[in-house]
C-alpha cells in the first residue's frame, strides 16, 4: 500500500482542471486534439446522415440486451480503475465519478489528458495518497499491455478465420503492427525495474485486472453488435472486435478519435456492407454522445452544489 501522506495541501493551492503539471499547461495539445476530434465527428454525421434522419431512425438497435451490453461496454473501463485505486488507495465511492471523467477526458481529447486530470485529483485527496504519480504511470502502462497482449491473442484467433477478407497489402499492415505490440511489450518487461514504482505483486493485480477489463469490453462490444445484427456471421464480430482493440493501440489519438479511425478502416474493409459500417457508426456515435450526456449531469451536478463540475 501508498503510504499516508504526512502533509496535506492547502485550498488555495489545489491544481484545477485538467493541467495539474507544467508540461501540459499549454492548450495547443488541447487545441489541436479538440479540432481533430472535431473533424473526425463531422466525418461520422455524414456517414451516419448518408440516408437522412430516417435512416438513422431506423438503423438504431431496439434489441434490449444491445443498450445493457453498451452500458457496460462504457463503465468497463472506469469501473476497472476503481477496483484497481480502491485497492491501492483504498478511494471512496466518489473516487468513480473521477474516474468517469478521466475517461471522457481521455476520450475527447487525447490520451492521457485524463491521467493529468486524475492526478490532479488525487492530489487535492492527501488525506488517503501522498505520491500518486507513480502509481497513475504504472496503472496507465499496464492497461496498456494488458491491451497489447489481448490485441495480440484476438489477432490471433481472428485471422485465421478472416484471412479472405484482406488484401497482401492489409496482411502487411496487420503483420507490421504486430510486431511494433510485441516490440512495445518487451521494451516494458525488459526495463520493468526501472520503469515501474508499485510492487511486483500489486503489478501482477493491476495487469489482472486491466485484463480482464479488455476481455469484457471486447465481449459486451461484441455481444452489442451480434444483438444489433444477429444475422451476421460471428467470424465477422471477432474480426472486426480484434480490428477494434488494434486501432484502440494507436497513440496521441483520443478515444473519440480512435472510434471513428476504427470505423474508417471497418468501412474501408468490409466495403458496402451498408448494415454493419452503419452499426458501427452508430457505435461510435452513442459513445460520443453518453460522454456528453454525463459531462452535462457533472456540470449541472456543480451548479446545484456550487462546485466545479470537473
Amino acid at each position: 500500500m501508498i503510504p499516508l501522506a504526512s502533509e496535506t495541501i492547502p485550498p488555495g493551492a489545489a491544481l484545477a482542471g485538467v493541467e495539474p503539471l507544467p508540461s501540459v499547461r499549454s492548450r495547443w495539445p488541447a487545441i489541436i486534439g479538440a479540432g481533430l476530434t472535431v473533424a473526425m465527428i463531422g466525418g461520422l454525421a455524414n456517414a451516419l446522415l448518408g440516408k437522412g434522419l430516417s435512416g438513422i431512425t431506423s438503423a438504431v438497435p431496439t434489441d434490449p440486451r444491445f443498450w445493457l451490453c453498451f452500458a457496460a461496454f462504457y463503465m468497463a473501463l472506469p469501473v476497472a480503475d476503481y477496483l484497481i485505486f480502491r485497492r491501492l488507495w483504498g478511494i471512496p465511492l466518489s473516487g468513480l465519478v473521477a474516474l468517469i471523467k478521466k475517461r471522457i477526458a481521455n476520450d475527447l481529447v487525447v490520451s492521457y489528458s485524463g491521467e493529468a486530470y486524475f492526478y490532479s485529483w488525487a492530489r487535492q485527496r492527501a488525506s488517503f495518497v501522498a505520491a500518486p504519480f507513480g502509481a497513475i504511470k504504472d496503472v496507465s502502462i499496464l492497461s496498456a499491455m494488458a491491451g497489447n497482449v489481448l490485441t495480440l491473442l484476438m489477432l490471433a484467433a481472428a485471422l485465421p478465420l478472416s484471412r479472405e477478407l484482406l488484401s497482401p497489402e492489409q496482411w502487411r499492415t496487420v503483420m507490421w503492427s504486430t510486431v511494433i505490440l510485441i516490440g512495445v511489450s518487451l521494451l516494458f518487461v525488459i526495463f520493468s525495474r526501472r520503469v515501474f514504482s508499485l510492487a511486483r505483486r500489486q503489478l501482477w493485480e493491476v495487469f489482472g485486472v486491466h485484463c480482464a477489463r479488455v476481455i469484457a469490453s471486447s465481449t459486451f462490444t461484441a455481444l452489442a453488435w451480434h444483438y444489433a445484427l444477429p444475422a451476421v456471421s460471428a467470424s465477422m464480430w471477432l474480426f472486426l472486435a480484434a480490428g477494434r482493440l488494434l486501432v484502440s493501440r494507436l497513440p496521441l489519438l483520443s478515444t473519440t478519435q480512435k472510434e471513428i479511425s476504427f470505423f474508417t478502416f471497418a468501412a474501408l474493409l468490409i466495403g458496402q456492407h451498408d448494415a454493419i459500417k452503419q452499426l458501427i457508426a452508430i457505435f461510435a456515435a452513442l459513445t460520443i454522445a453518453a460522454n456528453g450526456v454525463l459531462l452535462l449531469i457533472f456540470a449541472l451536478h456543480g451548479l446545484v452544489t456550487k462546485r466545479k463540475p470537473w
